[in-house]
């Protein structure tokens, strides 16, 4: 069916969006942070998405979009820009209300430091294979930035954040990956990664989207404490 990835980031949206206009959450006031920080994330990723699909590092499937390119990308690949941040970040904000115990600073610079070896690894190692090196390279440039420079607090919400936020991220990617309607909304080029997959979703992806949430929350935070100072 061709609205089946326009149906998938639709779904991811539902929930946060109607709960946005809850009154303890009020979301919805924290558009004026929240959409400027997507888009500038987006920008980023649609080049970097938009390189990777012209040279066949992944690919959709034209049985499953409804045809609408924008960038050399389907429309549905851009919304996911959008739709995964702004369910994401709904998370990330009803766990501070919820009052979620995060994790310590000693904590969460430990789990930095951890991820930074493993990106280093990854672009040491894995040079020759496209999206473990780039994801790797990113990621570790902005785990860096963020130790050195940014020293955000919302480091330690955002880690316990995203372990609560990978069950659903799971979900959606194993919806676009999996071969539950015969063929894989998203393929990928198995010579462009470590091929080694969590169900049918590549590890490379956990890395991905963590960039994408956390350059999304880092300038979404940035803009609240802007306005604060």
């Amino acid at each position: 069916m061709k609205y089946t990835y326009l149906l998938i980031n639709l779904f991811s949206l539902l929930v946060p969006f109607v709960l946005s206009f809850e009154k303890r959450i009020a979301y919805y006031k924290k558009w004026k942070y929240l959409f400027p920080a997507m888009a500038a994330t987006a920008v980023f990723f649609i080049v970097w998405d938009s390189v990777f699909t012209a040279n066949g590092v992944w690919g959709f499937n034209a049985k499953f979009i409804t045809g609408i390119y924008v960038f050399g990308l389907p429309l549905e690949e851009i919304l996911f820009f959008f739709c995964i941040p702004y369910s994401s970040i709904f998370a990330y904000e009803a766990l501070r209300l919820l009052r979620v115990a995060d994790f310590r600073l000693r904590i969460s610079r430990v789990i930095s430091f951890v991820l930074l070896a493993v990106c280093l690894s990854g672009v040491i190692f894995f040079h020759d294979k496209s999206y473990t090196f780039y994801t790797c390279l990113f990621l570790g440039i902005f785990l860096l930035l963020q130790l050195v420079w940014i020293k955000g607090e919302y480091l330690r919400r955002f880690y316990f954040a995203y372990l609560v936020i990978l069950i659903p991220f799971t979900i959606v990617n194993g919806l676009l990956t999996g071969s539950w309607i015969g063929e894989p909304v998203v393929w990928y080029n198995d010579d462009e990664n470590l091929a080694i997959r969590f169900l049918t979703i590549p590890l490379e992806d956990m890395f991905y989207g963590m960039l994408l949430l956390l350059m999304s929350v880092s300038i979404y935070e940035g803009l609240k404490r802007k306005e604060l100072a």
